[in-house]
């Protein structure tokens, strides 16, 4: 699947005080009636559970200049520096979306299916707003890139 491009967000939750972000490849549409889409995240990750207690969640859509947001939620930041440096705004949920991206859902969990070492999860879209015109960031043979760029 190195060689399968995918759009890169930052899938946010908010509950009880806790915030907490994931970068996902595996966003994706699944229905425009009702609007629906899913995404899988890993039963280790701490978004799991927290994601399952919410019940809602955000997606922020990244473009091609949102490496850094990419990476900062990729890896296992510490909760206490998780939000720091990253400019965000609460949606209407309570999830935080990410300022700048090409756009944001605000879902409502709907049903969980068990895959493998992950979760797979899908939300009904609440809220969608666009963002900013701009390419998208994709991750393609384990590199960050533009549609047009080759590799970052």
């Amino acid at each position: 699947m190195r060689a399968y491009p995918s759009g890169l967000a930052v899938v946010t939750v908010g509950v009880e005080g806790e915030r907490l972000g994931l970068t996902v490849g595996s966003l994706v549409s699944l229905s425009l009636d009702p609007p629906l889409l899913g995404l899988a995240v890993s039963r280790q990750a701490a978004m799991h559970e927290l994601l399952r207690s919410a019940g809602t969640f955000a997606v922020s859509l990244l473009a091609a200049d949102q490496t850094a947001a990419a990476q900062h939620f990729a890896r296992g930041v510490p909760p206490i520096a998780l939000w720091h440096g990253i400019a965000s705004r609460d949606g209407t949920l309570g999830a935080p979306l990410l300022d700048d991206a090409l756009g944001w859902l605000e879902c409502r969990l709907t049903e969980e299916h068990a895959t493998g070492d992950h979760t797979f999860f899908v939300g009904e879209v609440v809220t969608l707003e666009r963002g900013r015109i701009a390419p998208p960031l994709i991750y393609l043979d384990q590199r960050y890139q533009t549609p047009s760029s080759g590799g970052s």
